[in-house]
């Protein structure tokens, strides 16, 4: 019974002296492994002796037999659970690696895109230049009109990879000052197609933001960029879409948002041209509200004014007229992952906010006044998915401008519409390959119109 009793402290105790498991340092871990392995290693000796122990009754060698086999199984228990721990400290570690570093008080997230983009393209009324950023993305105020129709032209471009940079730092106040620094390689100078394929970076955004308040360039607050369709093409419903980015002082309060906004004051010259004065005093004013729940989100904008020309722009004097606009947006779930999404918009004088400045803000009349232009546009686009990996959008918008011809001429766009379809595969995590087809029109105040053909492929990882 005294060897029994031994043998079973002896034991239990072998296990408790080894119940000290380790968080996370790598200098435990490997203790841990040793006392475990000397654990099962003595077990295992013990069983041993057993059998050599014939002084010992059976029953006494079965209920040795049993306390060992039980510091086995607790010891295998013990190294699964380190096993477990160390690969719960090694995903902690990881996503803190994946969610940035830190450098003094200031977090740093980097993070963005890598795309490629093949398209070819076709135009009924004239051919792009070759190199053109017209020939990368539609454009719809130029979609060539009057001229031979072109052949397929094919492109490949990486011009829209896109590196962003966030940082949050402690200032002491309890509230961090966060910053943003987007760019990418679109819409520049420089590049060729011949040797290198260089572009140089431009700023997308560039803002700070602290607590309720934002300082810097992002996105209008006039435009509802989560409503935008997922499209291969680089905004896709172009004709119907409020698009502009511009520096800005914003508040946000709930789902209000408030924001005084860069001005520019686009104009119609007597002869069809554009100008751009410069001559702008008071900012753009918008005000929003957004407003969402399980069903979807929508926002509602409403932009005021001031447009200005100078004595000496155009000779005639100097003037100011007031332009205005409201856009209604958002996006509404359908079912588990489909979801519809739309935009609707009409002003007077804000052309330049409309398809990339489609049309001007306003025009010159013959004395000397400015002359808002009216313009309504929209789009509407449905997202299904087909299966988790692969999901296909239609979309189609539509752009109207109620041009003072007597002003501006016959040659300035009339009205612009386009509709694309679009399947994209996700194989995995992050990684998009996407088709898609695009057909444009735009028509001139004389009746006259082109249009425009596209096929594009498109390959991205986002990081």
């Amino acid at each position: 019974m005294l060897a029994k009793l031994s043998l079973r402290t002896v034991a239990l105790g072998l296990l408790a002296s080894s119940a000290l498991v380790p968080t996370a340092a790598a200098a435990q871990e490997l203790s841990v492994e040793q006392r475990l392995d000397r654990i099962e290693g003595m077990m295992a000796q013990l069983l041993g002796r057993l059998d050599a122990q014939d002084a010992m009754n059976e029953e006494q060698q079965a209920e040795i037999a049993a306390t060992a086999e039980m510091v086995m199984a607790e010891a295998t228990a013990m190294r699964n659970e380190q096993a477990e721990l160390s690969a719960q400290v090694g995903t902690v570690v990881e996503a803190q690696e994946a969610d940035g570093f830190t450098i003094g008080n200031t977090r740093f997230t980097i993070g963005g895109y890598v795309k490629l983009d093949a398209l070819t393209m076709r135009t009924s009324g004239g051919q792009y230049a070759d190199g053109d950023i017209t020939r990368d993305f539609l454009l719809p105020g130029t979609i060539p009109v009057g001229g031979q129709a072109s052949g397929w032209d094919t492109d490949f471009s990486a011009r829209q990879t896109r590196v962003i940079l966030q940082t949050a730092s402690d200032v002491g106040t309890g509230t961090p000052v966060n910053t943003l620094v987007e760019v990418d390689f679109m819409v520049t100078a420089g590049g060729d197609e011949r040797v290198s394929n260089s572009y140089t970076p431009r700023i997308r955004q560039a803002y700070i933001s602290y607590g309720d308040w934002l300082f810097g360039q992002t996105w209008s607050t006039f435009q509802n960029v989560g409503a935008l369709p997922e499209s291969m093409d680089f905004i896709g419903t172009t004709p119907g879409t409020v698009f502009d980015r511009q520096p800005m002082i914003r508040y946000s309060s709930g789902g209000f948002q408030i924001a005084a906004e860069q001005p520019e004051t686009t104009v119609t010259t007597r002869t069809g041209g554009r100008a751009l004065p410069g001559d702008d005093t008071i900012p753009d004013l918008v005000a929003r509200y957004n407003f969402g729940g399980d069903w979807g989100s929508v926002s509602a904008a409403g932009i005021f004014r001031s447009l200005n020309i100078a004595d000496d722009d155009f000779g005639t004097g100097a003037d100011s007229a007031i332009g205005y606009g409201l856009s209604l947006a958002g996006r509404l779930n359908i079912g588990e992952r489909d979801d519809l999404r739309f935009m609707a918009t009409a002003g007077d004088g804000i052309g330049r906010y409309i398809g990339v400045n489609i049309v001007n803000d306003a025009a010159l009349d013959l004395g000397g006044e400015l002359d808002p232009i009216f313009t309504y546009s929209g789009f509407a686009a449905f997202r299904h998915f087909w299966t988790p990996q692969i999901r296909s959008t239609v979309a189609a918008s539509y752009f109207r401008a109620d041009n003072p011809v007597l002003l501006t001429g016959n040659q300035t766009t009339d009205e612009s519409w386009n509709a694309l379809a679009n399947i994209v595969w996700s194989p995995f995590n992050r990684f998009d390959v996407g088709l898609e087809y695009m057909y444009a029109e735009r028509a001139l105040e004389d009746g006259r119109s082109g249009n425009l053909q596209k096929v594009q492929v498109s390959t991205r990882f986002s990081f």
